[in-house]
């Protein structure tokens, strides 16, 4: 079986699309950030899962962000996966959870976040709920039955080698026939995690839906990204404006930026600074 992969398909008949996801360099990729604990790495991983796949449902050429925060042991959770098949992601906790429902390690009043964002405009759409359910999957089927109005499905599964996950949702603007949703869904609580984890998403699909119309798409490549660079923090450093830049430059002598996402460094000294802040000198078109 392919690691790193995203595989769409379809239930014809029943007019309901999924999603298989299986990933592992990526997984381990991100982990390698951090020393997270295991209570931090479960619903991490469920979370970088859960992104991946609503991703692929949108139509879109950006990116979808999944973030929880709330006061609990985990203060903070970001995911953000790209319609070019990136992720990165985070955790931020303070102390051990004593439990791990959702308000157990997030707090009773956390909230989670849905933002997506185009390459090619200044559009942002946010949507933004209580986080309600003991796990992550019953939150978020939860935000799709209230907010999109779509059933939703979602079977998660994280774990210190891999993370596995699939998506089912009826089709919008679908024939409503109760009777297909209620079967598909009904199929999908047979899977086991071992099912997950194991087969191929051909053998997985012919397991649970054998008895449907279904279509397989072609594999997608997911990959552990992160889109800090030099220019995005020198503009974020102009964005301080010079005077604030250079007393940093003054008092710690270098402005240093690390990214939270992959650990990136990024140091800049006097001299960096006041280039960001000099004009640059209009072009010589003067012939000799």
């Amino acid at each position: 079986m392919s690691a790193d992969t995203l595989r769409r398909f379809m239930l014809e008949q029943a007019h309901v699309r999924g999603e298989w996801l299986h990933l592992d360099q990526t997984w381990q990729a991100m982990l390698a950030r951090a020393a997270y604990p295991a209570f931090v790495k479960t619903i991490l991983g469920e979370a970088l899962t859960a992104a991946v796949l609503l991703a692929a449902t949108i139509k879109h050429d950006g990116s979808l962000t999944l973030q929880i925060s709330g006061d609990g042991p985990i203060h903070l959770l970001v995911i953000q996966a790209t319609a070019q098949g990136t992720v990165r992601g985070l955790a931020q906790w303070t102390r051990e959870a004593e439990a791990t429902t959702l308000p157990a390690l997030f707090g009773d009043a956390a909230q989670l976040a849905i933002t997506l964002e185009s390459n090619n405009s200044k559009e942002r759409y946010q949507s933004l709920i209580p986080l309600e359910g003991d796990s992550l999957s019953a939150a978020l089927e939860a935000y799709f039955e209230r907010s999109e109005q779509l059933p939703t499905r979602l079977w998660l599964m994280s774990d210190d080698k891999s993370v596995a996950g699939i998506l089912l949702q009826r089709l919008p603007q679908a024939e409503v026939n109760a009777d297909d949703w209620q079967r598909a869904s009904v199929l999908l609580d047979t899977l086991t995690r071992e099912e997950l984890v194991q087969l191929a998403p051909e053998d997985l699909l012919f397991r649970l839906f054998h008895e449907e119309d279904v279509r397989l798409f072609d594999a997608k490549d997911i990959r552990f990204q992160c889109s800090c660079s030099q220019e995005r923090v020198e503009t974020m450093i102009r964005s301080l404006g010079q005077a604030e830049a250079e007393t940093i430059v003054a008092e710690q002598g270098k402005i240093e930026i690390i990214c939270e996402f992959c650990n990136a460094s990024y140091t800049l000294d006097a001299v960096d600074t006041a280039l960001l802040f000099t004009p640059a000198m209009p072009p010589n078109d003067t012939l000799h």
